[in-house]
């Protein structure tokens, strides 16, 4: 299923890099929400099937879908960096730079820093408090829409800047044979798409099998071990986009996943599942800010500095030997 997974997202940056070229939309747009929308349908997938389609048990799903929601951004904001880091370390080195469009970056990591410190507010908010945990998750949705709007409206300047999207090479689709049309390229974009979460939900149910074996709870398999899983289209396509010298695409990727992954599916959480304060809740949710925050601080006009990134892999370590410990 790994296997399965590479080869999708190769297909899907593929297509998407024609579609944005097609539509004459930025890099910023094209990461931030057709790549981080899409790539993010699998970890979308996991906390409904648990809420929804379940086992008996619902304490357990209720304890696999709050976990797969905090895991996610998680897993992004701290390891998905580190990774990229890694992959362009031999040939920028630790203190060179990575250059995400700064605006588009700083944008999505406001919202996403606003959006996730409501989120952690909204644990300590009683469940019979109906009203309050509506208002929070309504709010959350809403962050989404206006972020939605904000980065569309930024994408033609943008283009106007030198950051318009252009592919590089034919399309996957098109050296079959096939021309380059819209419709080629959304097949083409489709079947990455399907595959991704085919392969994401295949690799899910054999890490899940292999962490029963092991003993290890629900709620941690959740924030430790599904985003592993659910989080691999992102990493791959970001490290793919990224030792191409995309580096626009690639943050835009990790970033507007993470706006995505904390509004409107800690929407759901807060309305769905007892959303409280755990300590390995609140461990990964801390966590999680101050990588987003440490992330934000050091986007510099030069841009993010490798060794920085690579700090963010330590954080990730550093939430599993809290929760391990335990």
């Amino acid at each position: 299923m790994l296997f399965v997974i590479l080869a999708a997202s190769e297909l899907f940056t593929n297509a998407l890099e024609h579609l944005g070229d097609r539509l004459q939309i930025s890099e910023g747009v094209t990461g931030s929400l057709f790549a981080a929308i899409g790539t993010a349908l699998p970890e979308t997938m996991v906390p409904l099937i648990a809420l929804f389609v379940g086992i008996t048990d619902s304490h357990i799903n209720e304890e696999i879908s709050a976990g797969a929601i905090l895991g996610a951004p998680l897993m992004l904001s701290t390891l998905s960096t580190c990774l990229m880091a890694l992959a362009v370390l031999p040939r920028r080195g630790s203190m060179g730079h990575v250059n995400p469009e700064r605006k588009g970056f700083r944008r999505d990591l406001n919202f996403f820093l606003f959006a996730f410190t409501l989120a952690a507010v909204a644990m300590y908010v009683p469940q019979n408090a109906r009203y309050i945990r509506c208002l929070l998750s309504f709010m959350l949705v809403l962050t989404y829409f206006v972020y939605i709007a904000l980065t569309l409206r930024a994408s033609e300047q943008l283009v106007e800047d030198g950051h318009g999207m252009e592919a590089d090479g034919k399309m996957f689709f098109t050296r079959l044979g096939l021309p380059t049309t819209l419709i080629t390229i959304m097949i083409q974009l489709g079947s990455g798409l399907v595959l991704l979460v085919f392969g994401a939900k295949g690799f899910i149910v054999g890490v899940e099998g292999v962490s029963h074996l092991l003993g290890i709870s629900a709620l941690l398999l959740s924030l430790l071990i599904i985003p592993i899983a659910t989080e691999l289209p992102e990493k791959v396509n970001s490290i793919l986009w990224i030792r191409r010298g995309k580096d626009t695409l690639a943050f835009g990727n990790i970033t507007g996943a993470m706006v995505f992954q904390g509004t409107l599916l800690p929407a759901i959480g807060i309305m769905l599942t007892p959303w409280q304060p755990r300590i390995e809740v609140l461990s990964g949710v801390l966590v999680t800010l101050i990588a987003a925050a440490w992330l934000r601080i050091n986007s510099q006009i030069r841009g993010l500095p490798i060794w920085a990134l690579l700090i963010n892999g330590v954080l990730y370590f550093t939430f599993l030997v809290i929760t391990l410990r335990r």
